[in-house]
């Protein structure tokens, strides 16, 4: 009898005693199949000199030449700056606000006010995209916007945000950071709620104030998943919100706005160099893998918390 026999036996029992999870779990590893693998079939023709007529089967191979063009091409080079600014500003701010926000969530007593401020931050991530961009053009619109209003009551000129590229980063920034600084915080709520209590009771029977137990208890006992969830952003760096920056961006901003999303959705769908889209889509993906690798890899060392 073969050796490996036992194994698959052992493996067709388990199918057929958990049949049930599996056939919840079809769906989704459908999707998956149908939506993001599938479609890497179409990878190939950043390779090709792609043509719609002649399909991806049947266009010539031209090697490199794509991604040449994309480091020889001054709006790619551009627009991959832009995404690394935008990214770490959304590193630097974005990233600690829900953390700060779960950690003053977790300070508040009073139960009813607790849960009135939670639903109120929680909103703006269920609200559309374009709702959301709506929202900040009429801010800052320099003749109804409530931000010109303000500054018209000191006397100033109203200011068109929008149209000056220094103001588009700290605008996006700014709606990133209230959009989903709120919802983002439920993670560290979850994670703050598993610290075990008897670390906070000793703390209080040695005289430490609140303050201190955050400190010394709260933030070193979420720190992992505070790790965590930094390599999984990391990771999204070359992911800005594309929604939001094309519904906010106009020809006047592309010098600070313009990102690789954007770059590659105007040559792809407006400009129909699929080929060279498909070459920066997969530039951009590259570039993701390489840094959550390396995230996950400096964090394994050094806190022994990683994805894998």
């Amino acid at each position: 009898m073969p050796p490996n026999d036992g194994r698959w036996t052992r493996l067709f029992d388990h199918f057929k005693r958990e049949w049930q999870i599996y056939a919840m779990l079809l769906p989704t590893i459908i999707w998956f199949l149908v939506f993001l693998y599938k479609p890497m079939y179409g990878l190939q023709i950043a390779f090709k000199d792609y043509s719609i007529f002649r399909g991806v089967a049947n266009s010539p191979w031209i090697g490199l030449e794509h991604f040449q063009t994309l480091f020889s091409n001054d709006q790619f080079l551009r627009a991959i700056g832009n995404t690394i600014k935008i990214s770490a500003l959304n590193l630097i701010f974005g990233f600690p606000a829900p953390i700060i926000l779960a950690l003053m969530f977790n300070e508040v007593l009073h139960a009813s006010y607790k849960r009135t401020a939670q639903t109120i931050v929680y909103l703006p991530h269920f609200i559309s995209s374009v709702i959301i961009a709506g929202i900040v053009i009429t801010a800052f619109s320099p003749t109804a916007g409530i931000v010109n209003t303000i500054i018209g009551w000191f006397g100033l000129d109203p200011v068109y945000f929008l149209t000056q590229p220094q103001w588009f980063r700290p605008i996006f920034v700014g709606t990133g950071i209230w959009q989903e600084a709120g919802f983002g915080s439920i993670v560290f709520l979850a994670a703050i709620a598993g610290v075990n209590p008897s670390l906070y009771e000793s703390a209080v029977v040695d005289g430490a104030n609140r303050w201190q137990m955050m400190w010394k208890i709260t933030i070193p006992s979420i720190l992992p998943t505070i790790l965590i969830m930094l390599i999984i952003r990391i990771g999204n760096v070359m992911e800005v919100s594309f929604e939001l920056v094309i519904l906010l961006y106009q020809p006047a901003t592309y010098e600070t706005a313009d990102v690789v999303n954007t770059w590659i959705y105007r040559q792809g769908l407006q400009s129909g160099q699929y080929d060279l889209a498909a070459a920066g889509g997969l530039f951009n993906a590259f570039v993701a893998f390489v840094l959550v690798m390396t995230a996950n890899t400096l964090s394994r060392r050094y806190s022994r918390t990683s994805l894998w």
